[in-house]
């Protein structure tokens, strides 16, 4: 059941009508039916993992608040850390360790057989698992208080706006709105049918529209041409933003219709100047997980490196970045990539303050801009490529191969074409510092907004439920 469908249309309608009949108590009650629900509609037998996830979580979290020895604690602590990863590396990274351990053994001059699972990836695996960790964790570090309501905790877990591709909520944000009535109002309701709105519209006519450009590409085998590597990869830019912003963007939209504040997953990251502000504005919810959880407690065991131990400890997470994104060589690549270039920005980070005296602030910040952008499309490469020989071979063509011939002004044309809505969109957004800044202009403007997206989804929007770029995470 896709967001982007008329089925899943119906369901939230239906939910919603429910929704506003009931107390507080019965509102939670069918949230969580309806979570199930949903998520069954994917494949009802993966419910089994959520219910283990959400019961030893439960469990170890009253565990923790019950016992007044630390040890005692750290065992509840760890068994929850282990059942989560446990669950998640059988899914999602047996078969990427096996394969390489295979590897590993044959550089020794023994042949093994490795063993495969023939298992599809759970949906939405990594984000919910992420999301139940951080609450254990937090109840650990005393920051939340544990709840004794199981299915309110169940439905932290499996909120149907989040279950799939977040954003990762913390407890100390979702929990406390479950557990107290909450108000409903029509300006939140206005605000959120427009995040939805704006999220379908970045999701069926950018997103989908850009995949046309990328997929012929990157789904091709050699030769390639160059330029048509280079524009399906600016394409895939856009669509990636589009499609995972769009998705949070419905997520938020639903989340305030029915009274809930869900947290901004995206801050307009290619505004940012430097790789390091870009993880700050992109996939929020993840950056800030992994570096409350992994990268703080990392640096606090190495600060006896000084500055070898911030940079390593931020080498660690952005490779753990990268994994947590695919069990694939090519998405640790990405994640040391990104980690290395931050790396590089903390050590020259006074020679560059230095450099942007010099420069007029407007022109230093859209040279890193530039930067930025053209760093990310090259990781952006690794990221869709199927393996990394077949990132090479489309690197290689844009070094070799570039010659702007026949065909390319059409493609220039379309990327353009679909883009635009959302460059003008982000700019208003950006210089306004308001991601709602549509909501504050004149009515005039906003029904001409409204009226225009409308016609481009009616007249270029693709239908049929393609699914967002994230379930496969």
């Amino acid at each position: 059941m896709l967001f982007n469908s008329l089925q899943f249309a119906v369901f939230f309608i239906v939910v919603y009508s429910l929704y506003l009949t009931l107390s507080h108590r019965w509102r939670n009650r069918m949230l969580l039916v309806a979570s199930y629900v949903f998520y069954g509609a994917w494949d009802w037998r993966f419910l089994s993992l959520i219910w283990i996830s959400t019961g030893i979580d439960y469990f170890c979290a009253l565990g923790m608040a019950a016992s007044p020895d630390q040890d005692k604690k750290k065992r509840f602590l760890y068994l929850s850390i282990f059942g989560n990863l446990s669950i998640l590396g059988f899914f999602k990274y047996f078969n990427f360790f096996s394969a390489n351990l295979q590897t590993l053994i044959g550089l020794f001059g023994f042949s093994v057989q490795p063993h495969l699972l023939q298992v599809i990836l759970p949906a939405g695996i990594s984000f919910y698992t992420f999301q139940t960790m951080g609450y254990t964790i937090e109840v650990f570090r005393g920051g939340v208080q544990p709840t004794r309501r199981f299915f309110d905790y169940a439905l932290y877990v499996a909120f149907f706006p989040l279950l799939l591709a977040g954003p990762i909520e913390r407890a100390g944000r979702l929990l406390p709105q479950i557990l107290v009535p909450r108000a409903l109002s029509l300006r939140t309701f206005y605000e959120g049918c427009y995040l939805i709105f704006w999220g379908l519209f970045q999701k069926m006519f950018i997103a989908d529209n850009l995949a046309r450009i990328v997929d012929p590409v990157y789904s091709s085998g050699p030769p390639y041409r160059g330029e048509q590597v280079l524009l399906a990869t600016g394409a895939f830019s856009f669509q990636l933003l589009a499609d995972f912003a769009g998705y949070s963007d419905i997520a938020r939209g639903m989340g305030k219709c029915l009274g809930f504040d869900i947290m901004v997953n995206f801050n307009l990251p290619y505004f940012a100047t430097t790789v390091t502000e870009f993880w700050r504005r992109w996939h929020i919810s993840l950056s800030t997980w992994f570096r409350d959880y992994i990268y703080s407690p990392l640096a606090l065991q190495t600060r006896a490196w000084g500055t070898g131990g911030i940079l390593f400890s931020l080498g660690v997470t952005f490779t753990l970045i990268g994994f947590w994104h695919g069990a694939e060589w090519k998405y640790i690549i990405f994640g040391f990539a990104h980690g290395a270039v931050m790396i590089g920005e903390l050590l020259t980070r006074k020679k560059r303050k230095r450099l942007s005296q010099k420069l007029s602030p407007l022109l230093t910040g859209a040279l890193g801009m530039l930067a930025t952008f053209g760093f990310l499309n090259l990781t952006l490469i690794l990221f869709r490529a199927k393996d990394i020989s077949h990132a090479l071979a489309l690197m290689r063509a844009i070094a070799e191969q570039l010659s702007f011939v026949g065909g390319t002004l059409a493609v220039i044309w379309d990327l353009l074409f679909f883009t635009a809505p959302l460059l003008i969109i982000q700019y208003l957004q950006y210089r306004k510092n308001d991601l709602l800044v549509v909501l504050t202009l004149p009515v005039w403007v906003r029904g001409l907004i409204y009226f225009g997206m409308y016609f481009l989804l009616v007249a270029y929007g693709v239908e049929g439920g393609r699914e967002f770029i994230y379930f496969q995470f």
